[in-house]
């Protein structure tokens, strides 16, 4: 029962572990974006400091990451006898997806903060609650400009409209990995939320390298 807990977390873990923002900029500028603007992997540091082009191929990219081996994973016959079954199975994928991003072996186990590669997992998981999520970030960003605030608002909304479309409500696995799932969003996002109380958090802005 172990070798395909072992072998389906392995594949999702290393699916999530891709640093495309990392790649992206060593191909196609020669510089490593950990040392540009905020040091972070994530699509948000690439689109400030390497232009959007760059920026929406590595959020695209991270969302991929996050939804293939949740989509993939579980068909493959060495998931047959998952304990727990499919559901079990794409979860516990998503939520090494998810570590895979935040902790990736190939860049130190220094990733990005986990948003597009948690919301590729939740749009693979459960799409009507991830439009959910998708409406109350990009609106709250539009509002506010505030990235780290959509991300989080987001990710709150994804656990409780959860509660709502999964048939099983709160007793849902896919419920409570929601709620992990956000957890681990606001606690990547602890050091966004005390500079916008401090109101020294950036707001985001179409023009590259931009600092409203």
């Amino acid at each position: 029962m172990i070798y395909p807990v072992l072998v389906c977390v392995a594949i999702g873990y290393l699916c999530g572990a891709l640093p495309w923002g990392l790649w992206l900029g060593r191909w196609f500028r020669g510089v490593d974006v950990r040392t540009l603007g905020s040091g972070n992997l994530g699509a948000t540091n690439v689109y400030r400091s390497l232009g959007p082009l760059l920026g929406i191929a590595t959020l695209l990219l991270d969302m991929l990451k996050g939804a293939l081996p949740v989509w993939i994973v579980p068909a493959l016959p060495v998931a047959d006898h998952y304990p727990g079954g499919a559901e079990m199975c794409a979860i516990s994928v998503g939520l090494a997806a998810i570590t895979g991003h935040v902790w990736t072996i190939f860049a130190g186990f220094k990733g990005g903060k986990g948003v597009a590669t948690t919301a590729g997992v939740l749009f693979a998981l459960a799409p009507p609650a991830f439009a959910a999520f998708a409406l109350v970030f990009v609106v709250t960003v539009a509002l506010t400009r505030y990235v780290s605030l959509g991300s989080v608002l987001g990710a709150a909304t994804f656990a409780a409209a959860l509660a709502f479309v999964e048939p099983r409500g709160v007793r849902s696995p896919t419920f409570l990995f929601g709620v992990a799932a956000a957890a681990v969003v606001v606690l990547r996002h602890r050091e966004n939320l005390r500079r916008l109380v401090r109101g020294e958090e950036r707001r985001f802005s179409f023009k590259r390298g931009a600092t409203p």
